[in-house]
């Protein structure tokens, strides 16, 4: 059952770390190209602005929306390794179980700290896009929705 514990520390906290890593880098990417569009350019079509300001947004709102999700299996998963060793040694070793609950909380914890500022980044994100449509709104006086 060592496998579990393994599935778990290298699985399922390494699936969040790159969501993480995913998350930041849509979110500074997204950041940057929202800070230097020119509503001038899209002076004729803004459905066309609102596709591009918003393109991978989805994926920060997915990943900030199902990271509990996968940090929750990773907390079953090591309850389940604590229920195993419990079963296989006949009787209560407070050290293997107290070991087995730390890493369901660490997986739960890691998935919280994905999911949080994930979160964060597709809220902020979009409201700069609604300033950037708004601004667009206010500039050319008309709205093509």
């Amino acid at each position: 059952m060592n496998w579990l514990k393994e599935l778990v520390d290298y699985g399922i906290i390494g699936v969040l770390v790159i969501l993480s890593v995913i998350s930041l880098a849509i979110f500074i990417e997204r950041l940057l190209f929202i800070r230097k569009i020119n509503i001038a350019d899209y002076r004729e079509d803004r459905h066309t602005l609102e596709i591009h300001a918003t393109r991978r947004l989805s994926i920060i709102a997915t990943i900030g929306s199902n990271a509990p999700y996968i940090g929750l299996l990773g907390t079953v998963l090591g309850i389940m390794l604590t229920f195993y060793t419990i079963g296989v040694d006949g009787y209560v070793d407070g050290a293997k179980i107290m070991v087995g609950l730390a890493l369901a909380l660490k997986a739960t914890a890691i998935g919280l700290f994905v999911a949080i500022p994930s979160v964060v980044f597709y809220n902020y994100l979009v409201r700069k896009v609604r300033v950037v449509l708004l601004e667009w709104d206010k500039e050319y006086g008309r709205e093509r929705i």
